[in-house]
């Protein structure tokens, strides 16, 4: 009985991808910006052979033989989001990136004023997401009018105090907007950001949903649980799949809960993968230029880490990756196209560096091969493995 343990460092890209120009990304790297603050720690990932990955030499000290298979992985989907990469992961490369928004078109507004019963809506423009609650937060409480922003990724996001829309109720607006800009593939995610508290200290709470568009079929999540093996969502992994594939899960409640969610899955019996996203890591503290914060939380998954490995049994696996990068130091508070970290680990393999690789979707073969799962699917075929 095989057991992996997938996961994902929300964001941490360690430098920029070799058409990072397109994007508007030169000079990104979300490791490099993070290494230079004080806080950055990370002495159980350079155990694991973090610092042995193309690229990140000069960020930590190589360690010789480690029990782990490390990789550079470059992405070759078109789109530098979390749907995007987490869908390459699993077996899906998009040709074509999902649709972005300076703002919504009356036609959209008109429709979401229609169906949530309101006179007007707030904000309607890219915003970070601290930043709109302040600057529009006191008018949302008067007025009860949803504040809807976006950002450079392919999202609709609704923020509404839990006093004015209680969290089910904005849940069930973001499902209404779904319905309108789903099905003509409008958008990648609607996302509800509930928050709490009194001007000037709003603050946004773990009730955090994304709505998903739906994926296509046979990719990694789908492909494990119709093979009856165990599928467990940690995070927004769910959202991000639209619950397709999944059997167990665990709530988006930050990198704290997602820790304690971890430790107790791996206290349990089950036969499969569980996938986990570490979110804070992008929405608390890339997206914010946050460079300490970001070390800070680094340092305390890497020290979480080392109790989690210890704790690991003979035939347990453990994958870490990323979905894209967000470079904190950069002007820019959007996701940046970088290259993403592979870390394989298990108690009894034998290292090997692969140097640089193109594909997300090696992490989902690599998967696929560890439970001894055969696919239909191209890109997760034995071939595409990294063990």
């Amino acid at each position: 009985m095989s057991r992996v343990f997938l996961l994902v460092f929300d964001s941490f890209g360690i430098g920029e991808a070799p058409d990072a120009k397109s994007y508007n990304d030169q000079g990104s790297n979300t490791l490099g910006a993070i290494f230079k603050s004080k806080f950055f720690s990370a002495k159980t990932l350079q155990k694991l052979g973090f610092f042995n990955i193309d690229g990140t030499e000069k960020f930590g000290k190589e360690v010789k033989n480690p029990n782990s298979v490390v990789a550079r992985l470059e992405e070759v989907s078109n789109g530098k989001d979390s749907t995007t990469g987490h869908w390459e992961m699993a077996g899906e490369v998009l040709t074509k990136p999902f649709p972005t928004y300076k703002k919504f078109d009356k036609e959209i507004i008109d429709k979401l004023k229609k169906v949530w019963n309101v006179n007007k809506i707030l904000c309607n423009k890219p915003y970070s997401g601290t930043e709109v609650i302040k600057d529009f937060g006191v008018e949302h409480i008067k007025t009860k009018y949803p504040i809807v922003y976006t950002s450079a990724d392919s999202v609709l996001q609704i923020a509404c105090h839990e006093e004015i829309y209680p969290v089910e109720r904005l849940y069930e607006m973001c499902k209404q907007a779904y319905e309108i800009m789903m099905p003509d593939r409008k958008i990648s995610r609607i996302i509800a950001r509930p928050f709490v508290g009194e001007y000037p200290n709003f603050t946004r709470t773990n009730n955090r949903k994304d709505f998903s568009i739906t994926p296509p079929d046979n990719l990694l999540l789908e492909i494990v649980s119709k093979a009856k093996k165990d599928t467990i969502s940690i995070g927004k992994i769910r959202d991000l799949f639209d619950d397709k594939g999944v059997k167990i899960f665990y709530p988006n409640n930050g990198n704290e809960g997602e820790l304690k969610s971890l430790f107790e899955v791996q206290n349990r019996d089950f036969n499969g993968l569980c996938w986990l996203n570490f979110c804070d890591f992008d929405s608390k503290y890339g997206h914010r230029n946050d460079v300490d914060g970001y070390a800070k939380a680094i340092k305390v998954v890497d020290e979480a880490l080392e109790k989690f490995v210890k704790n690991m049994k003979d035939d347990d696996y453990l994958i870490i990756t990323a979905d894209h990068g967000c470079d904190p130091s950069t002007p820019s508070t959007d996701h940046s196209r970088e290259y993403v970290p592979f870390i394989l680990y298990n108690k009894n393999i034998e290292y090997k560096n692969f140097g640089t690789v193109k594909g997300f979707y090696h992490v989902g073969a690599t998967v696929l091969k560890i439970l001894n799962i055969k696919t239909t699917n191209k890109l997760l075929k034995e071939d595409n493995s990294l063990l």
